[in-house]
C-alpha cells in the first residue's frame, strides 16, 4: 500500500500546488470560512465517504474513511482559516480578498490533505481500520476551532491524531519532530485601571492612574524573573496601554493588554495566580480599583514522546527522495488550537520545512510576506502518508 500511495501522491503533486494556489487567492477569516468550506465539501462530492459538515462552532468538516480491514482509528488534522493581513507577496495567485491573507501556511495544510484523503478513499480496499480527516476552521481565533471539534463526540473513537504546520525553518524536505511540550500555550488579559483624574498641578487632589499602570507593567515583568524557574519558559507582552489624554490632566483610567505565553500547564497557573495577586496589592498599594479580564486561550501542544518517537523513526527510515531529512526542532514559541487534541487524544504535531528556494532570511508565518516553496506540499503529503502507511504494516 505504501509503495502505491507514495506514487500516487507522486503523480498528484500540480493538483496539489493548484488547490493550494486557489485557496490562497481566495482566503476568509477564522469563522467565516463559508466559502472554503463548501470547496472542500464539494471536493468529496461522489466519493465513497462519509461527510460531515458545520461540525462544532463553525464550519468544520470530517471526513470519515473506513477501510476494508479492521484496525486503529486515527484523525489527520489540518485548519483552513487565513488572517487580517494585507499581502505583500509577489505572487501571480494573490489574495483576491484585500486585507485578508493566508500567511500561515493554511491553505497548504488544506491542499495536501485533500488529495492525500483522496488516494486514501481509492485504497480503501487496502486500508486497515478508520482515517477521519478533520478539516479544522478558525484555527487563527480564540476559542478556536479544534476544542469545539473536540467537545462534539465525532471524534471520540479516535486512537491516535496527527497534524502537520509549514514553517519556514529550512529548505523544503527537511521535517522537525519535537516530543513533550512542543508549542507554547497563551492566554489572554485586559486590565482596568481606575483612579480620579484631576489638573497636573495638583497631583495630591487625583489619583494618577497612568503611575498606577506603570507600575504594573513594570511589575508584572518580575512573574518571569522571580516566579518561574530558570528552567520554566514564559513570557508576558503588555502589547497596549492606552493612557492617551492631555498633557496637563491626569488620567482618571487607563487599560491594559496583554499577550501571555507558557510552555507547561504548571507555569500557566503560576503566571495567572501572580497577575491576580498583583493586580490586588496594585488597589492595596495605589487607592484603584481594577477590573481584570484573564482569558485561557490555548493550552501548550503536548506530542506524545512514544507517538513522536515512532513517527521519527518512521520517517528516518522511509527512504524517501522527497523526505531528505529528519531532525529535531527545539520548542516553539508560537500557539496552535491542535493542543485540545492532544490533550484528549494522543497526538504528535510535526513540521514541514517550507523555506523559499534561494532566500536566506525568509519571512516567518504570519508575516505580509509569508511565503512557501510548494515543493514542501508533496513532502508534507508523503511524509503524513509514511506515517498511516505504517499503521498498515
Amino acid at each position: 500500500m505504501k509503495e502505491t500511495l507514495m506514487k500516487m501522491l507522486e503523480e498528484r503533486e500540480q493538483e496539489i500546488i493548484q488547490i493550494r494556489r486557489y485557496l490562497h487567492e481566495n482566503p476568509e477569516l477564522s469563522f467565516k470560512e463559508e466559502k472554503t468550506a463548501k470547496y472542500i465539501e464539494d471536493f468529496y462530492k461522489g466519493k465513497d465517504v462519509e461527510v460531515q459538515t458545520n461540525v462544532g462552532n463553525g464550519y468544520g468538516i470530517i471526513v470519515t474513511i473506513k477501510g476494508d480491514k479492521p484496525g486503529k482509528t486515527i484523525g489527520l488534522r489540518a485548519d483552513f482559516d487565513a488572517l487580517p493581513i494585507m499581502e505583500e507577496t509577489p505572487v501571480p495567485f494573490k489574495s483576491k480578498n484585500e486585507g485578508v491573507m493566508h500567511a500561515c501556511g493554511h491553505d497548504g495544510h488544506t491542499a495536501y490533505l485533500l488529495v492525500l484523503a483522496d488516494c486514501l478513499i481509492q485504497l480503501k480496499s487496502e486500508l486497515s481500520g478508520t482515517i477521519k480527516i478533520i478539516h479544522q476552521h478558525a484555527e487563527e481565533v480564540p476559542p478556536g476551532g479544534a476544542k469545539s471539534i473536540v467537545k462534539s463526540g465525532l471524534i471520540d473513537d479516535l486512537d491516535e491524531v496527527y497534524g502537520i504546520h509549514l514553517l519556514p525553518m529550512g529548505p523544503a524536505g527537511l521535517v522537525g519532530y519535537h516530543a513533550g511540550f512542543a508549542f507554547n500555550g497563551r492566554a489572554y488579559m485586559k486590565l482596568k485601571i481606575q483612579g480620579r483624574g484631576g489638573h497636573g498641578s495638583s497631583p495630591h487632589l487625583a489619583n494618577d492612574a497612568i503611575v498606577a499602570g506603570a507600575h504594573f507593567v513594570t511589575a508584572a515583568q518580575t512573574i518571569i524573573s522571580r516566579r518561574l524557574s530558570p528552567f520554566d519558559i514564559g513570557v508576558i507582552t503588555i502589547g497596549s496601554f492606552d493612557g492617551k489624554g492631555t498633557f496637563n490632566v491626569i488620567k482618571d483610567s487607563v487599560e491594559l493588554e496583554a499577550d501571555i505565553r507558557y510552555m507547561t500547564v504548571e507555569t500557566k497557573e503560576t503566571i495567572e495566580r501572580e497577575v491576580r495577586r498583583l493586580v490586588k496589592g496594585l488597589e492595596e498599594e495605589f487607592g484603584v480599583t481594577c477590573e481584570l479580564t484573564y482569558t485561557p486561550d490555548y493550552p501548550p501542544v503536548y506530542n506524545n514522546p512514544e507517538l513522536t518517537a515512532k513517527v521519527a523513526e518512521t520517517l528516518k527510515n522511509a527512504n524517501d527522495p522527497h523526505i531528505k531529512e529528519v531532525r529535531e526542532f527545539p520548542a516553539l514559541a508560537p500557539s496552535e488550537d491542535f493542543a485540545y487534541y492532544a490533550e484528549k487524544f494522543p497526538a504528535c504535531f510535526f513540521y514541514i520545512a517550507c523555506t523559499p528556494e534561494g532566500v536566506e532570511d525568509p519571512y516567518f508565518n504570519h508575516h505580509p510576506k509569508f511565503d512557501i516553496d510548494e515543493a514542501s506540499l508533496l513532502v508534507a503529503a508523503k511524509a503524513v502518508g509514511q506515517v498511516v502507511s505504517s499503521m498498515q504494516e
